[in-house]
């Protein structure tokens, strides 16, 4: 009987090439270091702090991880597709790593920001092949997104709705799983804290219900900078209510946002901004590196659970992000003079956080 030839095989859609392009590039990366802090006023009472980096994603901070979540999301959900304009409301690390998957699925990518927004996180953007487009205000950035994906016929990803849903958090190596993973060898395997900041409340989420899932003893604070509104709609309840927004690049809200899923959170710890600021600067000398605005507010909260840890006579591990780099902000946080015109006088925040790690 004759052979006969079979068909050649159908070419792959966009689709699948877009989702096979962003597993490829997740399996060329390594997972972040988890590092311990070499803080022996507590390590020799037991207490023992953890940074997980977040600063080595290939776009620089752990929003890299939300990007890649936000867009499999979207494509699999049919939001996405080849040739569509992906818009997003954001200003900083998020908008950064947006671009980056744009770029990889060739698509072309806008920024909705204030005017405001450092020369840095917009060459960083543009970097990327996305375009920034400038609003007045900060409170603009949501109906302006909609409106340019409107026009272009695109998609508005909306980190601060889907954020919360866009990662699988059973596991899947998502930052909680992974986490858990990397303290299996430490003296306090399971944390009695872990402490994240919240921008969108998307990491507080996942974490939130993988603790709960895993069935561990973990607690959840969310470090909240002064400004943002989240930790007074964790006191109320009052999803209505507004607050000036944070001065902290990355976390804090001036609304709230429909990822922070305020039940999953155990406690909120209220951060000024020169505690955020002098925590920066102790933590960046600790490590040998500048270290980012949002984790020293991180760090503070760590700080003060630690003290109430060892007032107590208690043990344990305390885990929290170093978020990204503190290069990125070598012209504002890390620079003596912006920081007092725009915070003012850190040096009593530093003395305190001096003594309390002495």
């Amino acid at each position: 009987m004759p052979h006969t030839p079979s068909s050649p095989a159908a070419a792959p859609s966009w689709l699948h090439q877009a989702i096979a392009r962003i597993e490829a590039d997740y399996q060329r990366s390594a997972d972040t270091h988890l590092i311990p802090l070499p803080l022996p006023a507590f390590e020799r009472v037991g207490i023992d702090l953890y940074l997980k980096d977040e600063s080595t994603h290939p776009t620089g901070s752990l929003k890299h991880r939300l990007a890649r979540s936000l867009f499999l999301y979207a494509l699999c959900n049919g939001w996405v597709r080849e040739g569509s304009t992906i818009v997003e409301a954001s200003s900083g690390s998020t908008a950064v790593s947006e671009a980056y998957f744009a770029r990889l699925l060739g698509l072309p990518f806008v920024a909705v920001m204030p005017r405001s927004t450092s020369a840095e996180k917009i060459a960083l953007i543009e970097f990327y092949g996305g375009r920034c487009h400038f609003v007045e205000h900060a409170g603009d950035v949501y109906d302006a997104a909609r409106a340019v994906a409107q026009d272009t016929d695109g998609h508005y990803m909306d980190q601060f709705t889907y954020a919360e849903r866009a990662t699988d958090w059973r596991g899947n190596n998502n930052i909680a799983e992974s986490m858990f993973t990397q303290m299996q060898r430490e003296r306090h395997p399971v944390p009695r804290w872990i402490v994240v900041g919240a921008g969108t409340g998307g990491t507080s989420a996942t974490i939130g219900r993988y603790v709960r899932f895993q069935m561990h003893e973990s607690r959840l604070c969310v470090a909240d900078p002064a400004g943002s509104v989240f930790a007074a709609y964790h006191r109320t309840g009052d999803a209505q209510l507004t607050a000036p927004g944070s001065r902290i690049e990355g976390i804090g809200r001036p609304r709230v946002e429909p990822s922070f899923i305020r039940e999953l959170v155990d406690r909120m710890e209220e951060v000024a901004d020169d505690e955020s600021i002098a925590a920066m600067r102790a933590l960046s000398g600790l490590l040998g590196r500048r270290v980012g605005p949002s984790t020293g507010t991180n760090f503070v909260a760590m700080l003060r659970l630690a003290q109430e840890m060892r007032e107590r006579g208690e043990q344990g591990s305390i885990l929290s992000l170093l978020c990204d780099a503190g290069e990125r902000y070598l012209p504002t946080y890390h620079d003596e003079a912006w920081v007092l015109r725009t915070a003012g006088d850190c040096a009593p925040a530093q003395q305190r956080i001096g003594r309390l790690l002495a």
